[in-house]
């Protein structure tokens, strides 16, 4: 499972990059302030959490179970976090259609978050 981690965690990163590009690029002029700033914050969120998965799968601290619970937690945060801002920011769908889903990301990334904290404490 690792491993499979490692590539949707890569491939993450790889997007990361590739669509703060195309919104610095070709999103500028199509998107006003506000829209494009959320999209940004979209983009940074997913490479934040992709380093994140690289980190916890590539470390030797925290055992399997905890590895595989937390990265989805974090991909899940993702797709819903930054997924949900990317489709309300290029106008895909409109935020009172799909309101729930952004916070609901967020707070799957913070649950992640907190389950690396609680990992760690054991290893104390």
């Amino acid at each position: 499972m690792q491993i499979k981690l490692l590539i949707i965690a890569s491939i993450l990163g790889l997007l990361s990059v590739a669509m703060g590009a195309f919104g610095a690029h070709a999103l500028k002029g199509m998107l006003d302030a506000d829209a494009l700033m959320s999209y940004e914050t979209g983009v940074r969120y997913m490479m934040y959490h992709a380093l994140a998965v690289l980190f916890i799968n590539g470390s030797k601290v925290f055992d399997e179970k905890s590895t595989n619970i937390i990265s989805y937690f974090f991909l899940a945060g993702i797709a819903f976090f930054s997924g949900s801002i990317f489709a309300i920011s290029v106008g895909a769908v409109e935020a009172k259609s799909i309101w729930f889903i952004t916070p609901l990301g967020g707070l799957m990334l913070i649950v992640g978050w907190l389950l690396m904290v609680f990992s760690l404490l054991k290893k104390k």
